[in-house]
């Protein structure tokens, strides 16, 4: 079970990153991003690429519950924030299955907005953009952004801590690496969500 939690998230990580490459230009290059996102979508792989993407997704969830409901049968109680003496970590484990549902809600947004239908070549940005200056769908996008930072921000010692390669030598590092993978991804979608919104005010 945590084997399988561990590696799900780590393929869902990932994703995330190639994910963000791929919308950094439709900030900074527009031109570009078409180019991109009309190559990627015409690709014969892509179906099979979001039924993987998605069982993954479902089994990282299964994973993830299964093990958060065994800890507390188990009676684990344990006080983060005093044992941690972190508090904003102690904070992404205490609040990560509402960081998954705020997850959760934001991709079923995203997905009937974006790719439900797709937009029409060419239009992937202006598309986009559009969304982005409802304030609602801002706020959504922005608080799944946060949700996603803080989520990582557990999982990446967790997932360490699940394979069995964690240990007080690199515990360090790992969690400053963890750190800066949460900010580098929450943070990156969220600049780019403001980026495009602000854009589409210019």
């Amino acid at each position: 079970m945590r084997l399988g939690s561990a590696l799900s998230g780590l393929f869902l990580v990932l994703f995330l990153v190639v994910h963000l490459a791929g919308l950094l230009p439709a900030v900074i290059a527009p031109s570009q991003f078409e180019l991109y996102a009309t190559g990627l979508h015409h690709q014969q792989w892509l179906p099979v690429l979001e039924v993987s993407l998605a069982a993954t997704a479902a089994i990282h969830l299964i994973f993830t519950v299964a093990k958060t409901l065994r800890n507390r049968r188990a009676g684990n109680a344990a006080a983060l924030r005093s044992r941690r003496g972190r508090p904003l970590e102690a904070l992404a484990s205490r609040s990560k299955m509402a960081a998954g549902v705020i997850t959760l809600g934001f991709l079923a947004l995203h997905l009937q907005q974006l790719r439900w239908p797709r937009p029409s070549d060419g239009l992937e940005r202006e598309v986009l953009q559009q969304v982005l200056l409802q304030p609602i769908s801002l706020v959504v996008y922005a608080a799944g952004s946060l949700a996603i930072g803080l989520h990582l921000l557990h999982g990446a010692e967790a997932a360490h801590r699940n394979l069995g390669l964690l240990s007080p030598a690199n515990g360090s590092s790992i969690r400053w690496g963890g750190r800066l993978l949460a900010s580098g991804i929450g943070g990156g979608f969220l600049l780019i969500s403001l980026g495009l919104a602000l854009g589409g005010l210019a």
